[in-house]
């Protein structure tokens, strides 16, 4: 009777364990098909390492990823000057024109950005593309741009190290972009041979405003579509 009795005891513990072990792969394969699943707002790295990574791309005021064909052509305009760049994403929303940097190649990319939510997707990237891994290789700021560009002691931190490549690709209809480069250039962000790449809308006059630094560039790279211009600068004092 005592030996049935074992007998039965094992036999049930041998279904809960079959049970659970069946229940652990089912979650797991649950995490999986999740982690896998196509996203329904995201962007691809266009070329380099993590060619075909996607990006997501949240719902945020203002935040509006450059158009992969846009991305294509500025990445053909900086394909001789990425190895081993330094640069700076200053509105960085999905992070899509820092990470392709370092995709092809750059050395390091620093990430300004102030929105909570886009922040934790930022680092959620990083950890993705195992750029947590690579010391100092992407960093993200949580900060708002014009002030920390403007801040004495951020100025003092990056004194000895300007960025080779800049980013700058604000939100539109938000009187972002001629305020930035104005706090780069004169705050010496950059420096002789540095390029920053700008975007901005379609109707945004920024003539006026670059004339007063066009002794510090040149406009080496220039294009549009219906819905942005944009172009290359690079600085020449």
């Amino acid at each position: 009777m005592k030996s049935s009795i074992n007998k039965i005891n094992k036999n049930l513990k041998k279904q809960t364990k079959t049970k659970k072990s069946k229940k652990l792969k089912a979650s797991k394969n649950h995490a999986s098909a999740i982690l896998q699943a196509p996203l329904n707002n995201s962007v691809r790295i266009i070329g380099g390492k993590f060619r075909g990574r996607k990006l997501a791309v949240l719902s945020a005021t203002g935040l509006r990823p450059t158009p992969d064909r846009v991305r294509e052509t500025v990445f053909n305009w900086l394909m001789n000057d990425l190895i081993d760049a330094r640069c700076l994403d200053v509105f960085a929303g999905t992070g899509a024109l820092g990470f392709e940097a370092l995709s092809r190649g750059a050395e390091k990319t620093i990430f300004l950005e102030n929105n909570p939510e886009i922040i934790k997707s930022l680092k959620q990237t990083i950890q993705l593309f195992k750029l947590d891994k690579l010391e100092n290789s992407a960093e993200i700021y949580s900060v708002n741009a014009l002030n920390y560009l403007n801040s004495q002691v951020a100025q003092i931190s990056q004194a000895k190290i300007s960025f080779d490549i800049v980013f700058c690709d604000p939100p539109f209809h938000q009187d972002l972009l001629l305020k930035t480069l104005e706090l780069l250039i004169n705050n010496h962000w950059v420096k002789s041979g540095s390029l920053i790449y700008i975007e901005h809308e379609q109707g945004l006059d920024i003539t006026e405003g670059l004339e007063k630094l066009k002794d510090r560039f040149e406009i080496i790279k220039q294009k549009q579509t219906e819905q942005v211009i944009y172009g290359l600068l690079k600085i020449t004092k």
